[in-house]
């Protein structure tokens, strides 16, 4: 009887999983894509990561990783601890992402060069006072919320659904580059996947938010430097 009853509660589980996938990673982005919502791109986001933080710390919550405490604070805290892993920010996982960053970079400049040369470096010849706010804003208003929700959320939520490794990075990059079809143009959400098949398997690999946040942020402010931010942010929006 009780076999049955665990069958039934994990049956639902799994349903309402599913649910929350195809209202989260589908349904939501393609409403804000077709109702040109993408000015609101923030209020989305950080939504999207509150409730997702409250299903990410009630997995843990309910899981067996802290069966034997039974202070919530204290569990709060090491999850907190756990999922930023400051640990694995060492020179040998640094080293490899810088390598990948520059070569990044270099060609986000030579697509801008080609595609928009106009706006090539268009942020440090005409408003150079926004780079400090830019450098430090990034990291904790953009990066942070996406790679929360599309890596420590995503792995640890939808991950146990699917069988390998390399499926896992594939399926969290198409998400992240569907998500940034509300820009209404082609650059964002192609150079998003790219960049979500990097920081999927970054944190895949060391299972660090803090690392796959800081190469996140890496990229992202390659993007507004060399010019293509344009496409990024609502002001680009159909372009």
């Amino acid at each position: 009887m009780k076999s049955k009853n665990l069958m039934k509660t994990s049956y639902k589980t799994d349903i309402f999983t599913i649910f929350e996938f195809i209202i989260l990673c589908i349904v939501l982005p393609t409403l804000i894509w077709t109702t040109n919502s993408g000015n609101m791109m923030f209020s989305f986001l950080w939504g999207a990561g509150i409730y997702t933080f409250f299903i990410w710390f009630r997995i843990l919550y309910t899981s067996v990783i802290w069966p034997q405490i039974t202070d919530k604070k204290q569990k709060l805290w090491l999850s907190f601890k756990d999922e930023w892993n400051w640990k694995e920010m060492t020179w040998d996982n640094i080293r490899p992402i810088l390598s990948k960053w520059i070569i990044g970079t270099i060609l986000m400049c030579a697509f801008t060069w080609w595609y928009s040369p106009e706006r090539l470096f268009i942020i440090p010849r005409e408003m150079p006072q926004i780079i400090p706010f830019l450098i430090l804003a990034y990291p904790i208003l953009s990066a942070l919320p996406q790679e929360f929700i599309f890596c420590s959320f995503f792995m640890k939520r939808y991950g146990p659904y699917l069988k390998s490794d390399k499926a896992k990075i594939i399926v969290s990059a198409i998400v992240f580059g569907y998500a940034h079809m509300l820009f209404l143009n082609w650059i964002a959400p192609v150079f998003s996947f790219f960049g979500g098949l990097l920081f999927a398997y970054t944190y895949l690999r060391t299972k660090s938010l803090a690392l796959v946040t800081f190469e996140h942020s890496l990229y992202g402010n390659s993007i507004f430097l060399a010019g293509i931010g344009y496409y990024f942010y609502s002001g680009g929006i159909g372009q």
